[in-house]
């Protein structure tokens, strides 16, 4: 390695000063030279120096670029009469790489056998410790220094030295590689770097002189792909500082994967006086070399090697070793399973192959081996859209036609085929399937199979050690998406996968599922720990492109020597995926008919439209219903919309338009939300990690209307802090009704903006809205509603995140406080209020009810005037009207009594007369009026009779001619006679 110190100049502003020490130092080394020969005879006689005893050395260089080589002794005072000082090479002069500078004759000479140069440079490549120069530095995020408690969770948060590379840290404290050096000319740095999780900030950067950070936008790294990548920095000529920055916005549960950085050279700095040996594990076996090999799988080398040692036949090693380990017994964890390929007679053989790299033994005492090839038998069948060729190899089925595995058949009139990818038999590995191994030691790929075949499924086999990745991914280049889908534009549901899978598992293993878009980074969407029985597993795929679907199984994250949990593995028995752009079809499905001249032919029917089977004709959806869209056959496809909500225009959701109405047996109540439409953010309370971390759980709301558009967006723009401030371009961001994100304040991070990250969704789908408590399942606890609601019955929004009637088990409950959700005001919230009667005036006035319990609605009625009476007429209207009724039953009484007297006189006179006999006729009354007599006939009753009785006859017994009838009982009791 080169000295850095020898190759630190000063600044600018510092050369005057280096040019006057550079004279001091000549005048200083030739009074040491006078010194020691005066010296002479005082003291031993000092022997001149040998070139072994010395070494050159260059001045710091002056102001014109020019520099001095002299002559230093290892150990002053030793020996004399050193080689005089002579004009060095320019400051700016370097030699290639695998050369070094000669100081004797100052040229450039190429490196030997087994050591190697950079010319210019330096490189760091072991990393058993933090070499010399380097510092790592931990702090908290958290700006405010007045708390020390979070500051010293942060200590031990540094990157590690492991060997072949340094890691970062994992958690949210900032961890900082750091590295000074001066560049003679300008030069470059570069690295490699494995950077798989996006939830780690990771950013590189270079300050020059005057701590300027430089703007080259690869400050921000991107996650790395497949591996290892390669990044490389221009420097500048003089002081650069290197900084290698990490930290973790994972404040779940869930552990970030650490930043692994290996391989730094750095070129432009001071000559190489020196080739340096290889390290071990690796050899040069050439001159002039600028880098070494790594030794091969069972060999190995030591410091400054030419070429590699192989290992004894017990012994082994991998590659880029520098020593080599015995041999265990070969167990059965050390061999797998396959089958091999369809021959032409249609047979395949079960196969046992030893896991590579092999570093078991079969010859030691103990050891099993290899079991023999299993017997033949018939393959199985080909995959659904699949036919059997005469060599017994699977083709796809040409569009328009289906399979079940055996022979294609075209599709009948009026069906179409479904086109996907179905896969069930695992005889070989489908073409647009590849499987490798990820080592989990170094993270570099490795040249074999993750995964292997095994009739009707597909497993891990054995890794290089328990905890490589079994990587398996699959590669869909797009998707057919009917006219249905691509009308809607809220249900972003292109197609899906669906897998079976299991985990057997002794440790905690892990099965990770990723998906990538366009050849982008894999994204993690769901994560298995531990044995998993058999079930299944389905992804939405809502963005048609190139999609890569992904599969890593790891059985352990320790490593250890040897192959101890084989035996734990991963199976996945079958794979679908839906609407694949040059896919097969296993069936087709009736569809809806178009005429042409040509005949009939399919087509896709509008958005909102049904299939009818018999007709293979279109028909819309009722109203308010939506349509399953991978589905579409009679109206029972056509479900209906929960209570509250309705259907949009292409019947593909159901959302409510801001308003609703719900009756009581004592009036109806109708709402409008319109004043919450708009999307809304809340944050809860602030929550703090083990390290001091201040974050924030922040939930983005929309409730309603937008005619069922999704419009609350959480996003992750944990490595998007080069976008320019006030752009919107998110690396990850989800879409819903209501969805949650993790929110780290600028305060905290010191960034312009604060930090989103890990977005949830926790509402996809409106069930419906209610005044219920419990509506498909999900209940709302009664607690939460305040018991004085004065008889104004909550609203309840209803949704879901399910797909397929699978839920995670969580509930969300929020509750939404607002004088906007109050009922709209009616007839039945104000009553009216009369006033007096003042100067023949009347006023009606409305006022609200209190407390008043509604808003919007109608209006109070305007106040209402009429013309009234006062008191004082109306009483003496009632005195008058008294007064004369009295006297009117005064004058009726006595009159009433006086006919009453002259009736009962002629009533005697009928009496006496009734005496006669029958036969006899009454004697003649006097025809002369008598005294006290009137001259009118009055009514004569035969019978005692009430007052208002004898009024009644009086008035209903008078003849035509103008005489009372009058009946009268005769004196022997015959029958009454009318007079």
């Amino acid at each position: 390695m080169a000295e850095p110190g020898r190759s630190h100049q000063p600044s600018a502003r510092g050369r005057g000063r280096t040019e006057r020490r550079t004279l001091r130092l000549l005048r200083l080394l030739l009074w040491v030279g006078t010194a020691f020969q005066v010296t002479q005879g005082a003291g031993p006689e000092l022997h001149a120096c040998k070139e072994s005893e010395y070494h050159y050395e260059y001045t710091a260089c002056d102001s014109t670029g020019s520099r001095w080589r002299v002559a230093v002794p290892h150990t002053p005072g030793l020996c004399t009469s050193l080689p005089d000082p002579i004009k060095g090479t320019e400051c700016s002069f370097s030699c290639k790489a695998g050369e070094f500078l000669d100081m004797k004759d100052q040229s450039c000479k190429p490196c030997a056998e087994g050591r190697y140069s950079l010319g210019t440079g330096i490189r760091f490549d072991e990393w058993d410790e933090l070499p010399h120069g380097f510092a790592s530095l931990s702090t908290n995020m958290e700006i405010d220094d007045s708390t020390t408690e979070s500051t010293e969770n942060c200590t031990s948060s540094k990157w590690v030295p492991l060997g072949d590379y340094i890691s970062s840290n994992t958690d949210e404290c900032t961890a900082t590689l750091m590295y000074a050096v001066n560049l003679k000319q300008s030069g470059t740095v570069n690295f490699e770097y494995y950077y798989p999780d996006s939830s780690i900030i990771f950013e590189f950067f270079v300050q020059n002189d005057q701590c300027q950070p430089n703007t080259d936008d690869s400050r921000w790294m991107k996650t790395t792909e497949k591996g290892w990548e390669f990044h490389s920095v221009e420097l500048n000529r003089g002081n650069n500082v290197l900084y290698w920055r990490t930290t973790a916005f994972s404040v779940w549960s869930k552990g970030s994967k650490p930043v692994l950085v290996r391989n730094i050279a750095i070129t432009g700095v001071a000559y190489t006086s020196e080739c340096f040996p290889c390290k071990p594990g690796t050899y040069a076996d050439k001159q002039g070399s600028s880098f070494c090999k790594l030794c091969p799988v069972n060999s190995y080398s030591n410091k400054g090697e030419t070429s590699c040692h192989q290992c004894d036949p017990d012994k082994y090693s991998e590659k880029g070793s520098s020593s080599c380990k015995l041999r265990p017994a070969c167990t059965d964890k050390d061999y797998f399973y396959t089958h091999t390929a369809c021959d032409a007679n249609g047979e395949t053989q079960l196969m046992y192959k030893w896991a590579q790299p092999k570093i078991c033994s079969e010859d030691l005492e103990g050891a099993v081996r290899l079991p023999a090839s299993g017997v033949k038998t018939r393959c199985p069948p080909c995959n659904p859209g699949f036919f059997k060729t005469d060599n017994s190899t699977c083709k796809p089925c040409p569009y328009g036609s289906y399979s079940n595995g055996s022979d294609c058949s075209h599709c009948p009139a009026g069906t179409e085929p479904v086109v996907g990818f179905e896969y069930k038999w695992w005889n070989t590995l489908p073409t647009n399937m590849e499987t490798t191994v990820l080592s989990g030691i170094n993270f570099e790929y490795k040249g074999m199979a993750g995964w292997e075949v095994a009739g009707d499924h597909i497993y891990t086999a054995a890794g290089a050690s328990d905890n490589d990745f079994m990587i398996l991914t699959l590669v869909v280049p797009g998707f057919r998406v009917p006219q249905s889908v691509t009308a809607d534009t809220e249900n972003k549901e292109v197609a899906r996968i669906t897998f079976v899978f299991e985990t057997i598992c002794s440790v905690n293993c892990e099965l990770y599922f990723m998906v990538g878009v366009n050849s982008k980074t894999n994204t993690p969407v769901e994560t298995w720990k531990g044995p998993k029985g058999k079930q299944s597993y389905t992804y939405i795929i809502e963005e048609n492109a190139t999609m890569s679907f992904t599969w890593a199984f790891q059985r352990t994250t320790f490593h250890a020597i040897g192959r101890k949990y084989t035996s734990d593995v991963a199976k996945i028995y079958s794979i679908n995926v839906t609407n694949v752009m040059d896919g097969v079809a296993s069936y087709c499905r009736p569809c809806a008919l178009e005429a042409s001249d040509m005949g009939s032919s399919c087509t896709s029917c509008p958005a909102g439209h049904y299939i009818d089977r018999d007709s293979g004709t279109c028909h819309s959806c009722p109203p308010n219903t939506i349509l399953k869209a991978h589905q579409p056959y009679g109206v029972q496809a056509c479900t209906p919309c929960g209570p509250g909500t309705k259907s949009n225009k292409i019947h593909s959701l159901c959302y409510n338009d801001c308003t609703f109405s719900v009756s009581t047996p004592s009036r109806t109540f109708d709402y409008n939300f319109l004043a919450l439409a708009d999307t809304i953010s809340l944050a809860g309370g602030p929550s703090f990690t083990s390290k001091g971390l201040k974050y924030f759980h922040h939930f983005t709301l929309s409730l309603c209307g937008n005619q069922g558009k999704k419009m609350s967006v959480c996003s992750d723009n944990v490595t998007d802090f080069r976008i320019p401030e006030g752009e919107s371009s998110f690396s990850k961001s989800i879409t819903a009704y209501v969805c949650q994100a993790v929110i780290i304040p600028p305060e905290m991070t010191g960034y312009k903006a604060g930090v989103s990250s890990q977005p949830v969704s926790l509402a996809d789908r409106l069930i419906g809205v209610t005044t219920d408590l419990t509506l498909d399942g999900i209940t709302a606890p009664a607690e939460l509603f305040h018991p004085e609601s004065l008889g104004i019955p909550d609203v309840i929004f209803f949704y879901s995140t399910c797909s397929d009637g699978t839920c995670d088990g969580c509930t969300f409950h929020f509750l939404w406080e607002s004088v906007a959700a109050c009922p709209l005001c009616s007839a039945a919230d104000y009553h009216a209020i009369v006033s007096s009667c003042v100067a023949g005036i009347q006023k009606t006035t409305y006022v609200w009810r209190e407390p008043k319990r509604c808003m919007s609605g109608i209006s109070l009625p305007e106040q209402r005037v009429t013309i009234c009476k006062t008191i004082d007429f109306w009483l003496k209207v009632g005195i008058s009207a008294g007064t004369c009724t009295a006297i009117l039953l005064t004058v009726l009484t006595c009159y009433f009594w006086k006919k009453n007297q002259k009736l009962e006189y002629k009533y005697s006179r009928l009496v006496m007369n009734a005496t006669l006999k029958d036969c006899d006729l009454p004697a003649a009354d006097s025809c002369a009026i008598m005294e006290g007599e009137d001259v009118e006939d009055d009514l004569i009753f035969t019978s005692k009779k009430s007052l208002f009785g004898k009024i009644k006859s009086f008035t209903s017994k008078r003849t035509p001619d103008g005489f009372d009838s009058v009946p009268l009982k005769t004196s022997s009791g015959g029958p009454d006679m009318d007079l």
